[in-house]
């Protein structure tokens, strides 16, 4: 299995923007799926974007269509999700996750590699 590391999380005020990165290692990086999960405390962990292994096909949940892209290089072994017009309600840890292509699942359980994690705090 890929190992995942999160970075990019921060504090920011309503309206602005964070990209957070997702760097695998130990394993081909384009032989797998990538999402991106969000868990704010006391709720169960949401789908927030999905990609392909190869990029063309993309999901997005309803609440960040249109503000949030996600994205990624093969290349760099790295994906990426970008957040616009980020509001409170995005507030959560956001988690990268890989699972095995060409499926593209948008449930935590298509998933089986995991990385630790990045708090985004966004303030009004």
């Amino acid at each position: 299995q890929v190992q995942l590391v999160e970075s990019g999380g921060g504090l920011v005020q309503a309206g602005g923007s964070l990209r957070l990165s997702c760097a695998a290692s130990g394993g081909t990086f384009s032989m797998y799926t990538m999402g991106w999960f969000r868990q704010a405390p006391g709720t169960e962990r949401e789908f927030v974007a999905a990609i392909s292994w190869s990029g063309g096909t993309t999901y997005y949940a309803d609440s960040v269509k249109g503000r949030f892209t996600i994205s990624r290089d093969n290349a760099k072994n790295t994906g990426y999700l970008q957040m616009n017009s980020l509001q409170r309600e995005d507030t959560a840890v956001y988690y990268c996750a890989t699972g095995p292509r060409p499926r593209v699942p948008l449930a935590p359980l298509g998933y089986n590699s995991w990385g630790q994690g990045t708090q985004v705090t966004v303030s009004s």
